[in-house]
């Protein structure tokens, strides 16, 4: 039998494991089901569950005996710091954390880049600010998915695009980029500081270069279920995963992952004329500068809104399921007015950075003269799903981000047509569904893991996966409708309008 290439991911809700043949098809998969526990005051997981939770995933993949080559990725972000023996020093803060705002601040207006909250250099210049008693201690910052391969392989080393969420990178050198490392050492030094920033950060290693093999004691950690000696690619974070599961790794393509969250990556030809706080900067797995524009929320409050339709239809004896539920009201909206006949929503049930507000108050809003049907309803409701995410991306647009096409993924886009079309509305581009994304990010870590072991000399991962992987991949495209265009920038400079009322809901509510 042909030797399978295995992709992990660590993913906020689930730990999964598939396998890919020879052709890049899943043929196998596991998962474990985990949820971040609010401890003290900082959003975290066990480091000890994660491996067990590896474990249960990878029973699940039937053929292990064939795994040729693994991969691990994992959330991006947070913070994850050992002493020089690897012992952990503070719980794992992850991404979800907000409580490095003064850090993110400060390293913004230093670097003259925006740092997220989430970013694990302002996680560790934070924990300066706090004067935390372990600082003196740190020997290696990491994270989930750089210290998963580490157990494993003894290799301590992450992607370029996991990289690119720890500490700036420069895409022409491909590295952190060295006059940040020097500012940041310098403030550091300044506040009693002893070791460098690049001293204590992994290694960064290109999709397609070796990053180790699993040792005998790695294979023990996991009971065996990977033998010592199968190779491992550099390990992703979930957007360099996502960027590869929907072959967007390539300048002026894209993809927009749409569920209970909502980004989009894009790509970019050359970088932006200026910082934005509604932009992050990260990387491809190759080093290519790529713009992201994230939003928390997405979806969440539809299936509050979809829920209550569902108790409404079976208070009248209908028996439906929440797919049929889903798929009409989905519909239904297509029926709307393109501006949704002044119908507004705000989905905002959490804080959201793009539009700088820290609480959420879900909100439908109309005038009197208001075409409130349920068509408009839910079309609205669709509509503020991408809206914040069009806040971001045209802040792109104009900076003059050429976009060829955007892959949609995510709940968003189950339904047919539907929320392809809303958001190819919204972002004027063409938007691609395809089925060989279904599996996400772990699907997107068993290609870079084939990309290692299949490559030809010279072979770059644009034409691996444009010749090897998507020559023949299943999938509708849909271009901008000029009316959708034209409703949706309407009803754009209504909600734009709508954000002050949510200000005043927060505020009073």
């Amino acid at each position: 039998m042909s030797k399978l290439s295995l992709g992990i991911e660590l993913g906020s809700t689930r730990i999964k494991a598939v396998a890919i043949d020879e052709n890049h098809i899943p043929v196998s998969s596991g998962d474990y089901t985990w949820a971040s526990r609010y401890e003290n005051g900082v959003w975290t997981y066990d480091l000890s569950e994660a491996l067990e939770g590896l474990k249960t995933a990878l029973r699940g993949v039937e053929g292990l005996e064939n795994i040729g080559v693994a991969g691990i990725s994992a959330m991006m972000h947070g913070y994850l710091v050992f002493d020089e023996d690897w012992n952990l020093l503070v719980p794992f803060r992850t991404w979800q954390n907000t409580i490095t705002a003064q850090s993110a601040a400060e390293l913004t207006e230093l670097f003259g880049f925006n740092i997220p909250q989430r970013w694990s250099i302002a996680h560790i210049y934070q924990a300066v600010l706090n004067n935390e008693e372990h600082i003196h201690k740190i020997a290696h910052l990491t994270t989930l998915s750089g210290y998963i391969h580490y157990m494993l392989t003894g290799v301590n080393a992450v992607g370029m695009g996991e990289a690119s969420g720890m500490f700036p990178i420069d895409s022409d050198k491909l590295c952190f980029d060295e006059e940040m490392v020097e500012k940041f050492d310098k403030l550091t030094a300044s506040k009693g500081v002893e070791w460098k920033i690049t001293d204590v950060l992994p290694k960064i290693l290109l999709a397609g270069e070796a990053a180790g093999t699993i040792t005998e004691s790695g294979s023990a950690l996991i009971d065996g279920l990977l033998p010592a000696g199968v190779p491992m690619c550099p390990p992703e974070g979930d957007a360099g995963t996502g960027m590869t599961a929907t072959n967007a790794v390539a300048p002026r393509t894209g993809n927009v992952s749409a569920g209970t969250s909502i980004f989009s990556m894009i790509v970019l030809e050359k970088p932006l004329s200026k910082v934005y706080e509604e932009i992050d900067m990260v990387t491809t797995p190759t080093g290519k500068p790529v713009a992201m524009v994230h939003g928390n929320n997405c979806t969440n409050d539809t299936n509050a809104w979809a829920s209550v339709f569902g108790e409404t239809a079976k208070l009248f004896g209908a028996n439906i399921t929440t797919g049929e539920l889903y798929t009409k009201l989905y519909e239904k909206s297509l029926e709307g007015d393109a501006d949704c006949g002044g119908v507004l929503v705000c989905n905002y049930l959490a804080g959201e950075g793009v539009t700088h507000m820290d609480e959420g108050r879900p909100l439908v809003a109309r005038r009197a003269d208001s075409k409130f049907t349920l068509a408009n309803f839910f079309r609205s409701q669709l509509y503020s799903t991408m809206a914040t995410l069009k806040i971001g991306m045209d802040i792109l647009a104009e900076e003059n981000v050429a976009v060829d096409s955007l892959t949609g993924h995510g709940g968003l886009f189950k339904t047919p047509v539907v929320g392809q079309r809303y958001m190819a509305a919204a972002t004027g581009a063409p938007v691609t569904c395809m089925e060989t994304a279904g599996e996400g990010g772990p699907y997107g870590m068993a290609l870079l893991a084939a990309y290692l072991a299949n490559k030809a000399d010279g072979e770059t991962l644009e034409d691996y996966l444009d010749n090897k992987v998507f020559a023949g991949a299943v999938g509708t495209t849909l271009a901008p409708d000029p009316a959708d265009v034209e409703g949706f920038e309407a009803y754009m400079k209504q909600y734009r309008a709508l954000l002050e009322v949510e200000r005043a809901a927060i505020a009073n509510i």
